[in-house]
Formats: structure tokens, C-alpha cells, sequence
């Protein structure tokens, strides 16, 4: 092996780790969807934006599930999913006091630039975790940030609703619904749908994204970077966004992934490199790519 190969193999050397974490906390949602606080300090102290964690669902289950960390709070994660196969059934059926062995924090986070405070952060469904963690990361730094978030989702949000008190100029009056978490740091949030929620925007993200993009100057354009997180056609469409309004933009990808450690391979995606095109493992090499770099 050459020692640049001996380097990227080792790249992720003593950054992740294993251990017994304590169930703290379970919320249930509608449409099957589940928070849970989950008390790992290593992986709590390690992880970024962008980060995940491979969690056992249950003990009689080898195979664990990959979960984007929605946010860090002292030796916590929390981490969000809906019910899809019987793994996360039995892991949503865990109670405060449970013992759940969690592998993390894994993956390239999200790197915001603060030439570009203007941060657009895009999430769907369950691509809304990553763009909250990032929120509160920016809220944290000493930046001069101007984050605005534009969740979406076909089910009912993970979160009661609030009518925004932070004024959107740009968005005329009837869609003023927001996450109340976000609202709490400030943080100016609104909410798209196809499923007709009320105070929600009646269309998808990127129309949302769009108009907002439209109304801003130049100047203000030069200042602005995309973040997003969701299914793959989401993405897809946030990155022809980006490229019409010739912004920068990082995508968080969605894969099947078996070992998340970059051992199996199995979620290898085609990216451009300056060498021509490669596979890359959306576990180890992302799930943080730049949207431009990516084969749709």
C-alpha cells in the first residue's frame, strides 16, 4: 500500500467510536416517526454536522441502522427516523433506562464558510436532522451567520408547529408556520408541503428556496452557500438550484449502508474528481459531498 493510500485508510482512525449509550428520552410523532436522546458521551463530544451514528435497533438484530444526529446537547445525541422495516420498529419500542450500543460519530461533515454567512439550509424529511445540528452549530459560532432553514415534508412534521414572530419579507402572509426550536435560537424557518399543512407552504423546497434566492442582490448572492439534506430527487433538484443561481452548495447523501465503516463498499456513489470519475462510500468519503461533484 502507498503511504497516500496508507493515509486515506487511516483517515478515520481513532474518530470513531463504540459504546453502550443510555436511552434518555422517547418522543413519538405522527406518521411513525421517533426522537430519541440518547446519553453517548464519545460520540456526543466528537460529532459535527453532518455526522451520523450506526445504531443497534436490538440485540436479536446484527445488522445496525445508520441515523443522521439531529443535535448534540452535552453527552447526548438525538437522533430522528420513521419506522421502515422491523429493525427501527423494535428500536422505536426501546424505553428511557434501555441500553443501545451506538458506532459514531461517522462521515464528512457539513462545512460552512464564513465568507458565505448567508447559509440557505435545506431538509427533507427525514433530511431534516442534519440542517438542525447545523443551525445550532452556527448559532454557537462567533460568525457573523444569517442561516435561514426551509424544512419540508409529506408527512406531519416532527414538531408542533408555531406561527413565526421573525418576519420573512420575502414570503407573503399564510405560510408562516416554523420549528419551535428553531424560532427559540432565532433562527428564521419556513415550512413547504404538498400535503396541504396548515401555515405551510403549498409546494416543494425548492420552490420555496427559489423564491427566497430571487429576491436577494448580488451582493447578497456572493454571500450565500446551500446545505441540504434529503431524499436523492430532492437533492437532485436543490443542486439544479444552485447551479442556476451559481451558488455553492453541499449535499448530505441518502444510501443503503451495511458496515457505515467503508469496509463493504455497498454505498458507493459516482463523484467527480480532478482525476475523472470515482466511486466514493457515502459512509466514510461523505455523506458530505459538494453538490457539483456529484453523477445525479
Amino acid at each position: 500500500m502507498t503511504t497516500a493510500a496508507q493515509q486515506h485508510a487511516q483517515r478515520n482512525r481513532n474518530t470513531i467510536f463504540v459504546e453502550n449509550g443510555e436511552l434518555l428520552r422517547v418522543d413519538e410523532f405522527p406518521g411513525d416517526q421517533f426522537i430519541l436522546r440518547i446519553r453517548a458521551p464519545k460520540c456526543a463530544a466528537a460529532a459535527k454536522p453532518g455526522s451520523f451514528a450506526h445504531i443497534t435497533c436490538d440485540d436479536t438484530l446484527p445488522m445496525r441502522r445508520p441515523l443522521s444526529i439531529m443535535r448534540v446537547e452535552e453527552d447526548c445525541i438525538d437522533v430522528l427516523f420513521k419506522i421502515v422495516g422491523n429493525g427501527l420498529r423494535w428500536l422505536s419500542q426501546k424505553r428511557p433506562g434501555d441500553s443501545i450500543n451506538v458506532l459514531g460519530p461517522i462521515g464528512q461533515p457539513f462545512r460552512p464558510s464564513v465568507e458565505r454567512p448567508n447559509s440557505l439550509l435545506i431538509g427533507g424529511g427525514v433530511g431534516i436532522p442534519p440542517m438542525i445540528f447545523l443551525a445550532d452549530y452556527i448559532c454557537q459560532d462567533d460568525g457573523d451567520w444569517a442561516p435561514l432553514a426551509i424544512l419540508g415534508s409529506e408527512l406531519p412534521f416532527p414538531f408542533e408547529l408555531k406561527t413565526s414572530s421573525i418576519v420573512t419579507t420575502w414570503l407573503e402572509g399564510g405560510a408562516g408556520a416554523t420549528m419551535p426550536l428553531l424560532e427559540s435560537w432565532g433562527v428564521p424557518c419556513r415550512l413547504a408541503t404538498l400535503s396541504g399543512f396548515e401555515g405551510c407552504f403549498d409546494g416543494y423546497v425548492t420552490d420555496l428556496a427559489d423564491r427566497w434566492l430571487s429576491t436577494l442582490s448580488a451582493k447578497a448572492l456572493s454571500k450565500t452557500e446551500i446545505f441540504s439534506c434529503g431524499p436523492t430527487p430532492m437533492l437532485k433538484a436543490v443542486t439544479a438550484l444552485a447551479d442556476k443561481y451559481k451558488l455553492p452548495c453541499q449535499v448530505s447523501l441518502e444510501e443503503f449502508m451495511a458496515c457505515a465503516v467503508g469496509g463493504c463498499a455497498g454505498c458507493a456513489v459516482k463523484i467527480k474528481t480532478v482525476d475523472g470519475e470515482a466511486m466514493k462510500r457515502v459512509c466514510v468519503d461523505g455523506p458530505v459531498f459538494d453538490a457539483a461533484s456529484v453523477v445525479w
